[in-house]
């Protein structure tokens, strides 16, 4: 019997923006999706709906943050909390993933994308964010589709 294909939704929690990504375990391909607000008050959770309303994931990835010494990082039990909110707000399956060095690698796949002219314009701080959610939701694809 074949796998069912699933959607699934990323994020890279951040205490001023969150990016997200969407992707798909079927062909294990992400997409960069959009960056949300994010503040004082938590996340923006309207927005986080229209979201899970458009795409009626069955999975939520979130980066949690570690340190290069493997201790967990400064946001950490917010990433845990949001992730922990999501599944009760909306229903679904959350997995966590490392997300160290995820932004790096994320400013430097646009910044190569920006030098080769496929980007037309400079790197954005969103853009970076929902680069950084598809570099999760890849991470977390190659480690569950097979």
């Amino acid at each position: 019997m074949e796998p069912v294909p699933r959607t699934v939704l990323a994020f890279d929690f951040g205490a001023r923006r969150i990016g997200v990504a969407v992707g798909n375990t079927l062909t294990a391909t992400a997409e960069p999706l959009t960056t949300l607000p994010a503040g004082a008050a938590g996340p923006d959770w309207d927005a986080l709906g229209r979201c899970f309303a458009s795409w009626r994931p069955a999975v939520a990835v979130v980066g949690i943050p570690y340190n290069m010494d493997g201790t967990r990082g400064r946001l950490a039990a917010a990433a845990e909390a949001f992730a922990v909110e999501l599944g009760a707000r909306f229903g679904c399956e959350v997995a966590l993933v490392d997300e160290q060095l995820s932004s790096r690698e994320a400013e430097a796949a646009l910044r190569g994308r920006r030098r080769s002219g496929a980007l037309g314009r400079r790197v954005r701080r969103e853009d970076v964010d929902s680069e950084a959610a598809r570099v999760l939701l890849r991470q977390w694809l190659g480690g569950t589709v097979r």
